[in-house]
């Protein structure tokens, strides 16, 4: 299914592949907002030892529908690979305009689980904790190697899972 998503998405008019450029600017872009509405995050992004980021996770709405996106994963702070990302139509709160995700590795194990697994699927290569908008690092404990993050233009969203999302590597 993840792989008739993509084919879709790359054959539709609405999924234009951005360059590396496009994609590093817009990830950094994507970072940036997750800080704003979630101040608390930048311990577990300066902690984290690999950063995957989503910037535009777009909806398709024909078909059985699905969503898209592509991605870059910084390691060090720099983009050192390109991703796509294929799964599940998903809601947006009303007033939302887009959706960005961002996974952080918390180990290094984890990080290279992703990076040596073809085809990462959510939930079945590895478990993805998802940080809820009323998250505090004071008062939390991280029960995962890796955690997630799903945000709008309304902030950080509450309802949705990565579960079953395909993540696969691309060459840019």
């Amino acid at each position: 299914m993840a792989v008739l998503l993509l084919i879709t998405a790359l054959l539709s008019g609405h999924a234009v592949a951005d360059s590396r450029a496009v994609i590093d600017a817009k990830s950094q872009e994507a970072l940036r907002r997750l800080r704003s509405y979630a101040v608390e995050v930048s311990t577990l992004v300066e902690e984290a030892v690999g950063i995957l980021v989503f910037p535009d996770i777009i909806n398709m709405r024909f078909g059985n529908g699905g969503q898209y996106g592509e991605g870059s994963l910084l390691v060090a702070g720099e983009p050192r690979e390109y991703y796509v990302e294929a799964g599940a139509p998903f809601g947006l709160q009303s007033g939302a305009q887009y959706k960005s995700e961002v996974i952080l590795f918390l180990t290094p194990e984890s990080l290279a689980d992703f990076r040596n697994t073809r085809g990462w699927e959510v939930g079945v290569n590895a478990r993805v904790e998802m940080i809820e908008p009323a998250f505090d690092t004071a008062d939390s404990q991280i029960q995962s190697e890796v955690v997630g993050f799903i945000f709008s233009n309304r902030g950080l969203v509450y309802n949705l899972t990565l579960e079953g999302n395909r993540i696969t590597r691309v060459a840019k």
